[in-house]
């Protein structure tokens, strides 16, 4: 029974998730993140379960392995996985929903900061010898809006407490008891646009969330205002967002994500009042290792004691 898994941090920093498939029988295959499908051909026919990273799990892949039962996202979003392919196939689709809310909220709050202070510039500046006077603003007592009070959304919250925030949110499914226990206001989509000096995005990417913010939506923001994106890159439209900050629309913008990854340039990368990081916010070593043991029992759940998967996302019973 082959698993293979393209995800380059699967059991980086604790080899138990291997050791764990080793002594249920299973044979890991593991393959690079960039593996194109002619690499994943030869072991497919009986390939059981894929751990995934960013890889296109698509009609062609899915037709080459018969015996696929389950396909685990080595993170949280699965927006790369035709849902509805593996679905009419019987084959699990599952993530890992909150093993790196920790690591993921603290990553977004250090870009909330570093927007705000002017961190990276400040550095930049000072490496290359002029000894700036940059003058920036403050964090502390400032409304934090969070777009997407899911898992890692409320991580952002809590932390938000320490820094006297006023916290409002918006999200398709709220939780009203979450909200009322940490005093935390649900708005509309306008509203907290239009009254946040940061706006934090934790959606996934879907039909609803598509160019959330476009043009017109950061037009609504206030000036002095900052976007700090750690979700999936097409949730900001980017071209309007460049546009944006370099008409000063906005006061500034942090990424995490965007519409293709890897990207070696970009116009936005250009702008002194955006900030872009390689897609590392959930890469610490505790949520890395607790990511690998999770996908490693989903396998086993489903192969081999013939259970449903506990983080089930294709909508398959």
């Amino acid at each position: 029974m082959k698993v293979i898994c393209t995800s380059p941090s699967f059991a980086k920093y604790d080899a138990t998730p291997i050791t764990t498939l080793q002594q249920h029988g299973f044979e890991l295959i593991t393959l690079p993140a960039d593996a194109p499908l002619s690499a994943l051909q030869p072991h497919l026919a009986d390939t059981v379960a894929l751990i995934v990273a960013f890889n296109d799990i698509n009609e062609e892949l899915l037709a080459l392995a018969p015996q696929l039962k389950i396909v685990c996202k080595h993170g949280v979003g699965v927006d790369n996985i035709n849902l509805d392919a593996t679905r009419a196939r019987g084959i699990y689709v599952t993530n890992v929903p909150d093993a790196n809310k920790h690591a993921v909220a603290d990553f977004a709050f250090a870009l909330i900061l570093n927007s705000a202070r002017q961190i990276t510039q400040a550095a930049i500046e000072t490496r290359a010898g002029s000894w700036p006077r940059i003058f920036a603003t403050d964090v502390y007592g400032k409304t934090l809006g969070i777009i997407g009070l899911g898992n890692i959304g409320k991580q952002v919250a809590l932390r938000a407490r320490g820094f006297n925030m006023r916290v409002i949110a918006f999200d398709f499914y709220p939780d009203e008891p979450f909200a009322a226990e940490h005093g935390i206001d649900f708005v509309t989509l306008d509203q907290l646009t239009e009254t946040s000096d940061f706006i934090t995005l934790h959606m996934p990417l879907t039909d609803k969330t598509q160019n959330l913010f476009d043009a017109a939506r950061l037009k609504r923001m206030k000036k002095n205002a900052f976007l700090i994106n750690a979700s999936r890159g097409g949730v900001v439209n980017e071209q309007d967002l460049y546009q944006a900050l370099l008409d000063n629309v906005i006061a500034g913008a942090a990424a995490d994500v965007f519409v293709q990854e890897p990207l070696t340039e970009h116009p936005l990368f250009t702008l002194s009042n955006f900030i872009p990081t390689s897609h590392i916010a959930g890469y610490t070593d505790g949520a890395i290792s607790a990511i690998g043991e999770r996908c490693v029992t989903q396998i086993v759940q489903c192969i081999q004691q013939g259970e449903r998967p506990i983080n089930v996302m294709n909508g398959l019973e």
